[in-house]
């Protein structure tokens, strides 16, 4: 794929892997529209927390349909931005949905989601920012977001579980896997550069990886 292609570019990681950050980082490098996904809207999600099995059908259904609407719209682009930079894609929700979903609503949530799916634009490129769980429960202690102080380790570890699953047979568009447990692209202009002409280069593959420390002892 050439680089002058990639117009829509959604960064994805786990909870606390830093996707909105880098989003609002490389949108404001691109001058990009920004598009950044509205958690905080989601009236069932501190309860989710408290209780999953009560609260995870109807946090799961708000957030498919809030996706859905705002990514519906951007069919309507904005025609004075370059790029699009998203902290989501549409097709992660099922990461969510079945770690969280009984087997009964499961079936209505695909029925769902069928209908819905077909009508969502693609990313050219999709950077996923693997981490660790160690990485991961550090930054959200440290940002310390009220709904998401009873999060428990092990719902962490089953999601970045689900998400290595997914994005490593992840085949609808490219996906550029970052080892994020070994980068400080916020505190790091040198870290947040690399990434940024790595995302850039002209040419991407189906699935590639990027690990910073080995382009680091190569420079060096």
């Amino acid at each position: 794929m050439q680089g002058s292609e990639i117009k829509y570019i959604a960064i994805e990681g786990v909870i606390g892997a830093g996707k909105t950050t880098l989003a609002k980082m490389l949108a404001e490098k691109l001058n990009a529209k920004l598009v950044l996904e509205g958690f905080e809207d989601n009236p069932f999600l501190e309860k989710f927390y408290e209780d999953r099995p009560r609260y995870a059908f109807h946090t799961q259904i708000h957030f498919l349909l809030s996706r859905y609407k705002q990514l519906l719209n951007l069919r309507q682009d904005d025609l004075f931005h370059e790029y699009l930079v998203s902290d989501y894609i549409f097709e992660k929700d099922k990461i969510f949905a079945y770690l969280n979903l009984a087997n009964d609503e499961l079936v209505l949530y695909e029925k769902i989601v069928s209908y819905l799916e077909k009508n969502i634009i693609i990313p050219d490129l999709i950077i996923y920012l693997q981490s660790t769980v160690g990485r991961l429960l550090g930054n959200i202690r440290h940002r310390d977001r009220p709904a998401e102080r009873k999060m428990d380790e092990q719902y962490i570890r089953d999601l970045n579980e689900g998400y290595n699953y997914f994005f490593f047979r992840f085949k609808a568009t490219r996906v550029m896997i970052v080892n994020a447990a070994d980068i400080d692209f916020v505190n790091n202009q040198d870290d947040f550069e690399n990434l940024v002409s790595e995302i850039l280069k002209p040419i991407h593959s189906n699935i590639e990886y990027f690990n910073p420390s080995v382009r680091k002892a190569a420079d060096s």
